[in-house]
Formats: C-alpha cells, structure tokens, sequence
C-alpha cells in the first residue's frame, strides 16, 4: 500500500512540475534567438555602419563647402615719429577685425578614383549584410544543435531511469531469495553496489541536461535558470542530396560570396590606385566680408566683400617611385584575393563532403543501433525471467543489462550526430530553414 502511494506522489509530482515547465520547440527557440542573440544585433548593427558609409559623399564626389568667422581687436600705446613735425603719440589706441564667409572646393575629376571608391564602399556594404547573414545561420545551427542536445540529455535521463528499475526490480528479488534462503548474500551486496553506480549515473546525466539547457537559455539570451521542457524526438532528414547541396554551397555560402567580393574590392583597389597618374581638376569658390578699424593706420576704417573662383588642376609627376610600388602590391593583392577564392571554395567543398559522408554513415548506424536495441531488450527480458527462476547467476543479468543500456545510448547518440551532420550540412550551403 506504501509502495502505491509513494508512486502516486512521484506521479503529481512530475505533472506538477511538467505544468510548471515552459514546453518549447524547435522553432520558438530559433525566433527568440533571432529577435535577442548579442551577436545578430551586433552584426546588424555593423551592416548599418556600412549601409551608411555607401554614399556618394564618403567616396568624394560631393563639394566641400566651410564656413568661417573670425573677430578679434587689440589694444596699443604708439609713438610715430615723422620727418618733419612732433611725435604722435597714442595712448590705449584701439583695433577690431572682423571677417565671415564661406569657401567651396569640389574635386570634379581625380582619375576616376571617386568612382572606384564609391563601388567599393558598395561592396562593403554587401560584404556587411553577408557577414550578418553568416552570424545568423552560424547562431541558428547553434541553437539546433543545443535544442537536440537537450532532446539526447532527455532521452538519455529516461534511459538511465529505465537502468534503475531494473537494478531496483534485481535488488529486490535478490533480497526476496535471501529471505527464503535460495540466495546468498553476497548477490545482495552486489546488487545495491550496482544500483548505487546506476543511480551515479542517472544524478550525472540529469546534471547534463540542466547544464544544455542553460546554454540553449544563454543562446536565446534570456534568463539562465529558465526551465522548459522540449520534444522527445529527434527527427532527422533523410532525403538529402549531395548534389543539389553542393550547388547551393556554390551559390549561396557566405564564405564563398565574402571570398568573391573580396576579389572585386582588390580590383576596385588598383582602380583607385590608378586614379593618381591622372591630374586631379578642382573648381573652388568663395564669399567672404571684412571690416577692420585702426586709428593708427593711413586707413582708419577698412571694410571690404566679394565673390572669389578660381579652377586648379595638379598632377602627379614624380613621387620618388611610389605609385609604381602601390600599383604592384595592389595586383599581388588582386593576385592574393583570386587564391582565396579558389581555396574558400576547395574548403566549403570539403567540408560539405565530409559533412554529408558523416551523415550518410550515421543513418546507417541509426538502422543498426535500432536493430541492436530490440536485440538487446528482447535479450535482457528473457534473461531477467531466468534470474528469476534462478537458472543464471547475477553477472549475466548485468551484462545483459548492460548490453541494452549500451544499445540505447548508442542508438540515441547516433540520432543526434545525424541531427548535427544535417544541421552542418544545411549551414554550409546556405540553406537553414531560419523558421525550421
């Protein structure tokens, strides 16, 4: 009667305690990440930096125009002594000057260097938005992976519990032999020593599951020690193709498009660069109004205002072999950005084959481990019925028992690392569902 009613207590306890639980998916996990994460906010606030300096005034081809004021007096004791007649003699003789206006400068032609700065800065701006498109699906395979992580933990929990019960159901029957004098002592001992390492093994992975849930928390950047619960199903897709993969990580793998438009801003470089052997031709203007007093002076009130313009054009036409150098080192850069390229695709290349060859080998391992499971369980059934009757010893129980718990863990890690290696593969090419 103790033993039903202390069942019935665990039993409203887990549902009190699964009501108390927040139940969240897969795709919840990925919005709250999305709409939280410090480093998707802080790569689009980087994207935002470079949308701003893509304009057409940051790459030079808008005037400059200043404005200036000045005002400003003095105060002097003189003495001017003439050829003929007295010293004049002035005590606290008082200056002022004043002037205000204001200067354009517009560089009208500089080689075309404006030009190529303002597709550069372009370029940057996408270089931007793929940088914060590689901080977005590099955070969503995150969160995925610490989701089914939690999901692996959870599984693993129920399959350490599932180990206790029989331990528990071995000590029992164990002590029901002592009583009746069929068994020995020694098989009792032995029995509560392995309940105790199974019960070890039970606290240590209830630990694992709490410690994944506080990083899928600090993923979703919200309180650490928020509890949840999540699926029990780790659910893995199995219709990928390489191929149609490896087109995609062609053209959409952030890497890749980073390596490509480096080339064209190593292109764009030598173009600027190349603007300098060609004159720089400017327009300048101005407006400008001036009063001074000088009771010193022949002039004792001055005030003058006018309109000033003028065109200037300079070229560059020895700078001690500077501009040969700078257009050399620009080519080896084109030279360095186009072996980038072709190694930032060789690698992804890389990576989506292993990747795909690690998930190929661990769906197949997920049918074996499948197999193994209902072998090891039908296995330890009829060997829990003959330590019943009393025809094996202890030893073979456990071995069987640990045969079926190895199966387990095995078949749940297998699920896992498939779930991981689809998740891979999926981030190389580009193609993570972001609403899963």
């Amino acid at each position: 009667m103790s033993k039903i009613l202390n069942l019935l207590i665990f039993i409203l306890s887990l549902s009190f305690s699964a009501m108390a639980q927040e139940k969240l998916s897969l795709q919840e996990a990925i919005t709250i990440a999305l709409q939280n994460n410090y480093d998707i906010k802080i790569s689009k606030n980087e994207t935002n930096i470079a949308r701003n300096n893509a304009n057409i005034g940051n790459a030079g081809m808008l005037p400059n125009i200043t404005g200036d004021y000045s005002n400003g007096g003095s105060v002097q004791n003189t003495r001017q002594t003439p050829i003929t007649g007295p010293d004049r003699v002035i005590n606290g003789a008082q200056s002022t000057n004043n002037s205000y206006g204001a200067d354009l400068n517009w560089t009208v032609f500089d080689g075309f260097t404006m030009f190529a700065n303002y597709e550069r800065l372009k370029e940057l701006q996408k270089q931007g938005e793929l940088n914060a498109r590689l901080t977005i699906l590099t955070t969503v395979a995150d969160v995925i992976a610490a989701y089914y992580d939690i999901v692996r933990q959870q599984q693993l929990v129920i399959a350490a519990d599932s180990a206790l019960d029989v331990s528990v159901l071995r000590t029992t029957i164990a002590k029901t032999k002592l009583q009746l004098g069929r068994g020995a002592k020694l098989d009792v001992l032995t029995a509560q020593v392995d309940y105790n390492a199974d019960t070890s093994t039970y606290l240590q992975t209830k630990n694992f599951l709490q410690v994944a849930k506080v990083r899928l928390n600090q993923l979703m950047v919200r309180d650490i020690s928020t509890n949840f619960s999540v699926t029990n199903d780790i659910n893995v897709d199995k219709g990928i193709l390489f191929s149609k993969l490896a087109e995609m990580a062609e053209q959409q793998n952030p890497n890749v498009q980073n390596a490509f438009i480096n080339q064209r801003i190593a292109a764009l470089n030598l173009k600027s660069i190349r603007g300098a052997r060609y004159p720089v031709i400017s327009l300048n203007s101005g407006y400008s109004r001036a009063r001074s007093t000088s009771p010193t002076g022949f002039n004792p009130k001055f005030a003058a205002n006018g309109l000033t313009y003028g065109l200037t054009a300079s070229i560059n036409i020895f700078n001690g072999f500077l501009q040969r150098q700078q257009e050399r080192n620009a080519k080896i850069d084109i030279e360095n950005a186009n072996l980038n390229f072709g190694k930032t695709k060789l690698d992804i290349s890389t990576q989506l084959l292993t990747a795909y060859q690690n998930y190929s080998t661990y769906l197949d391992l997920i049918k074996l481990e499948q197999r193994n499971v209902d072998i090891a369980k039908e296995s330890l059934e009829i060997t829990l019925a003959k330590y019943r009757l009393g025809s094996i010893a202890p030893l073979e129980l456990r071995e069987a028992q640990r045969n079926a718990i190895d199966a387990q863990n095995r078949f749940i890690e297998m699920q896992y690392q498939a779930k991981i290696a689809e998740t891979t593969l999926k981030e190389i090419s580009g193609n993570i569902n972001l609403s899963n």
